[in-house]
């Protein structure tokens, strides 16, 4: 007998995995790259749109989660190379 998981739930995991992959590439443009502030931010507000059409009611783990990543990253990594806090940090 085959333990198969719900359609739901194989839904829900591709659908994390479809944010952790771009939270991950965010993730790189801060670290090894130059990519300009403004992109960055640009780059951080589409993956909170697209969290927000896959998970509404799921937005304060967003937020816990990723933008407390992102911007641990942004003081570790870039915080050097600028005057001020990106916007919206």
């Amino acid at each position: 007998m085959k333990n198969e998981e719900p359609q739901e739930h194989r839904a829900d995991r591709e659908m994390a995995l479809e944010l952790q992959r771009e939270a991950d590439r965010i993730c790189f443009l801060i670290v090894s790259t130059d990519y300009p502030e403004i992109d960055i931010e640009l780059e951080k507000e589409a993956l909170r749109q697209r969290c927000r059409e896959l998970f509404p009611d799921r937005m304060d783990l967003y937020e816990m989660v990723y933008e407390s990543r992102f911007r641990r990253l942004w003081e570790q990594f870039r915080e050097h190379t600028c005057q001020e806090d990106p916007p919206g940090w």
